[in-house]
């Protein structure tokens, strides 16, 4: 991975959204301008457990990322604590602890955008700002996150 490119985190949504016709345009173009562009992806072993029932091509897609474009980081304790404060502080319920990993290990490993499709858990202003607030509250930097559309655009 390149220091000076972006740091993109990107949850199960974003591998999913490649093959899913509302989400495939953006999710490609991410893909396919991942070696001309500015950025790196991150995933974790939460994105990976969460591909297990996945169809073969979804749970190949991260094997078409050349390995120095990605990075896997695992779950950690620190970020187990960090996602059940989300819960903890009303963020967001109990049932999308999964979606807090997510958040939990992009703010730890200091992604600099997490990327997803999912706007009732994670790309929704209102959690944002609650994650955002426990993430000072605790001493974290801000996370920024933002969907595919978002990002496609950046610096073109």
């Amino acid at each position: 991975m390149n220091s000076k490119r972006l740091t993109l985190y990107i949850d199960t949504s974003v591998i999913g959204g490649y093959f899913d016709i509302e989400f495939e345009k953006e999710t490609k173009d991410l893909f396919n301008n991942l070696e001309n562009s500015m950025y790196d992806i991150m995933y974790s072993t939460v994105t990976e457990n969460e591909l297990l029932n996945a169809p073969k091509q979804v749970k190949e897609l991260l094997d078409t990322i050349p390995a120095g474009f990605k990075k896997k980081v695992e779950l950690t304790e620190e970020a187990v604590l960090l996602a059940d404060t989300y819960i903890a502080e009303n963020v967001i319920g109990k049932t999308s602890r999964d979606d807090c990993f997510h958040i939990a290990l992009a703010t730890i490993n200091k992604a600099d955008i997490l990327v997803s499709w999912n706007f009732k858990h994670i790309v929704n202003v209102f959690r944002i700002r609650g994650y955002n607030a426990v993430n000072l509250k605790l001493g974290y930097t801000q996370i920024d996150i933002r969907s595919p559309k978002d990002i496609i655009n950046y610096g073109q």
